[in-house]
């Protein structure tokens, strides 16, 4: 098997590029490196199986050869990089879904994007189960991404539905592990590079608003398992268990045995209230659910930030 994978010297990209390589798959790794890292792959390029392309997936590219499955992980993923590129990340949405697309259509391959609970917005039900529409504000600060995974789920289902297209679409919710980004900008970095630094953890508003976390072997899986289903619609993959922001920050400097304040800023625009998946669809077609404890997940994780912090 031979296996193409957009963003795959991302922080999630590199991982599923670890995975099919131990599956025994050839994988090729598509990446322009805005926010992918040449070290989440130092470890794979040596491999005969493992091929790097540096290419901008927004723009057309010719893959020679066979290619089984294509997944499509490549766009910025925390506030700050989307932020700092909008228009990159809309165009990577849709034009490189649309390049994507092409290369599964030629090569009869299976494809799957990386969908996000961000479709979701600000939900207005909890937890969130794969039927609702969302509740997203179109033009917000966030929309960006918002609408660009929006309109990537359509293109994907177009394909399905006009050329066949053996498609699948993961909605991820919140993910971590080793290879996130110090300066990523999403909140277990942020407070776990607070915490190590031994400066103040910031929480946002008053830190009621609540997240579910999900370790990255765990989601990795998960995908594994969807992209060999035959299964087109989304479906969530993310860890149900739920907790305050302020809760969370609270765990970190128990873990880190930091001895942080923390202090409080005013909530950004458009940040969700709540989100925790509901996994009852992954679990019964996929058989799937987490196994990593956040207590272990973390403690792995905040091992991986001290190398980079000390």
């Amino acid at each position: 098997m031979r296996t193409l994978i957009t963003g795959g010297a991302g922080f999630i990209g590199s991982h599923l590029s670890e995975r099919f390589l131990a599956e025994g798959h050839s994988v090729v790794c598509v990446d322009n490196f805005i926010t992918g890292r040449p070290e989440n792959i130092r470890h794979l390029v040596d491999n005969p199986k493992f091929r790097v392309i540096v290419h901008d997936i927004s723009k057309p590219l010719f893959v020679d050869g066979l290619i089984d499955n294509v997944l499509h992980f490549a766009s910025p993923a925390s506030p700050v990089d989307y932020q700092k590129s909008p228009i990159q990340t809309l165009k990577v949405g849709s034009l490189g879904s649309h390049v994507a697309l092409g290369i599964a259509k030629a090569h009869g391959a299976r494809y799957l994007t990386a969908s996000t609970s961000e479709v979701y917005g600000d939900p207005e039900i909890h937890p969130q189960t794969e039927d609702y529409w969302g509740h997203v504000n179109p033009v917000g600060e966030r929309s960006m991404y918002d609408e660009s995974k929006r309109f990537a789920e359509a293109m994907t289902m177009a394909y399905h539905r006009e050329h066949g297209v053996r498609t699948h679409i993961v909605r991820i919710f919140n993910t971590y592990g080793e290879r996130m980004r110090l300066d990523d900008g999403r909140v277990l970095p942020n407070f776990v590079g607070q915490a190590l630094r031994g400066e103040s953890l910031t929480v946002y508003g008053e830190g009621q608003q609540t997240r579910s976390f999900c370790y990255v072997s765990d989601l990795v899986d998960g995908i594994f398992r969807l992209l060999h289903s035959d299964y087109h619609m989304p479906v969530n993959i993310g860890n149900p268990s739920e907790l305050t922001i302020l809760e969370f920050a609270k765990e970190i400097l128990k873990h880190t045995g930091s001895k942080s304040q923390i202090v409080y800023k005013p909530l950004p625009s458009d940040d969700p209230k709540q989100r925790r998946p509901d996994i009852s669809l992954a679990r019964k077609l996929l058989g799937w659910e987490p196994k990593v404890s956040r207590e272990e997940g973390l403690k792995q994780t905040i091992e991986h930030f001290r190398k980079k912090v000390g």
